[in-house]
């Protein structure tokens, strides 16, 4: 069996079946003031975040404990250079502490930067708290991931999500998200 018409099929029938799901900011709506952290801890905004078109925000889970969350952290490496190439920085954020994140990053030699949003206030503010953990959870504060493309002035260009944290868009749907946007 060849697996380039299948893996063809599922990249144009993944978008349709996401258009149910839709968290977070609307296509075309401005996005929130982003309260996360770089590294370093220092605050950040979306012009700080942003390449030339902007950024791909992928918003993750845990690179502690999700192993959903790891693999696609691993795979997105193969994505910040084309993105680059497209003038948008990759850049990924979750409710781990920094230290989570930078040993995380190190250890798979992620050339991407990471923000840490301990707090949550960037996942509540994009809406996307995954409501199914209560306060008693280690998970709490947790996002349902997914994946924004945000111009330089903070307007969602384009959006992937999946309804479950098993399921990541791939990295070609990320490209394709993107180079959709020039026509």
């Amino acid at each position: 069996m060849k697996l380039a018409p299948l893996f063809a099929a599922l990249l144009l029938a993944w978008p349709a079946a996401a258009a149910a799901f839709d968290p977070g900011p609307a296509v075309g709506s401005r996005i929130p003031p982003i309260a996360a952290r770089d590294m370093a801890g220092k605050p950040v905004t979306v012009r700080d975040l942003s390449d030339k078109n902007g950024v791909v925000l992928v918003f993750f889970r845990s690179a502690k404990w999700c192993p959903y969350c790891q693999k696609q952290l691993i795979e997105l490496k193969d994505a910040k250079a084309p993105l680059a190439q497209r003038g948008y920085r990759l850049v990924a954020l979750s409710y781990d502490p920094p230290e989570v994140l930078t040993r995380f990053s190190e250890q798979r030699e992620i050339p991407y930067a990471f923000l840490s949003d301990t707090g949550s206030a960037t996942i509540d503010a994009f809406k996307l708290r995954d409501p199914q953990y209560k306060p008693d959870s280690f998970a709490y504060g947790v996002p349902m991931p997914a994946i924004f493309v945000i111009s330089p002035r903070g307007v969602v260009q384009a959006k992937l999500a999946e309804e479950g944290y098993k399921s990541r868009p791939p990295v070609a749907a990320v490209l394709a998200a993107v180079d959709g946007l020039k026509k």
